[in-house]
């Protein structure tokens, strides 16, 4: 079953792929990596942390998609409006917030991009384990858990839409 938060996050998600377009500058990517879609998005989301917008920071990891400052760094130092990369608060300001957490991802992505499953494609399954393992260790299983909460989305997307 698809919970409330994973859905009203697709939809914010959705409206902010529209107001803040590509983000594959943010980390000055050479190569264009395909976005991670919002289905995909929200399956990361969705196995990170059930979407849990009231997250914020524990540890090393902030905000519904448990995000790390060093992962923050290499997507780009996304920021919200008008807010310095530089800023003693950036880093958390951006990650516990949905739309900038999402572009966080979407930075990390377009620099780390790449076939971990050797199927050919870069696909949502490579965001996963990329967001998860981060950019050089996606060949790795991904844990049980995450694999489990993120196979249970995706399937429970195709399943909505057939």
């Amino acid at each position: 079953m698809i919970n409330q938060n994973f859905i009203l996050f697709i939809v914010a998600v959705t409206f902010c792929a529209y107001v803040c377009g590509d983000v594959s500058h943010l980390a000055g990517a050479g190569t264009k990596t395909p976005d991670v879609t919002e289905v995909c998005l929200g399956c990361i989301c969705e196995a990170s942390s059930g979407c849990n917008r009231t997250l914020s920071c524990n540890g090393d990891v902030c905000g519904l998609f448990r995000i790390t400052w060093a992962y923050w760094a290499d997507s780009g130092k996304p920021t919200q409006p008008g807010e310095s990369p530089d800023a003693v608060n950036a880093y958390s300001n951006c990650v516990n917030e949905p739309f900038c957490a999402a572009r966080s991802v979407q930075g990390y992505m377009a620099k780390f991009g790449q076939d971990c499953n050797d199927d050919g494609k870069i696909n949502c399954l490579d965001h996963a384990a990329i967001h998860i393992h981060g950019g050089y260790g996606c060949r790795n299983p991904l844990p049980e858990k995450y694999k489990v909460k993120f196979d249970e989305c995706l399937s429970n997307i195709v399943q909505a839409q057939g």
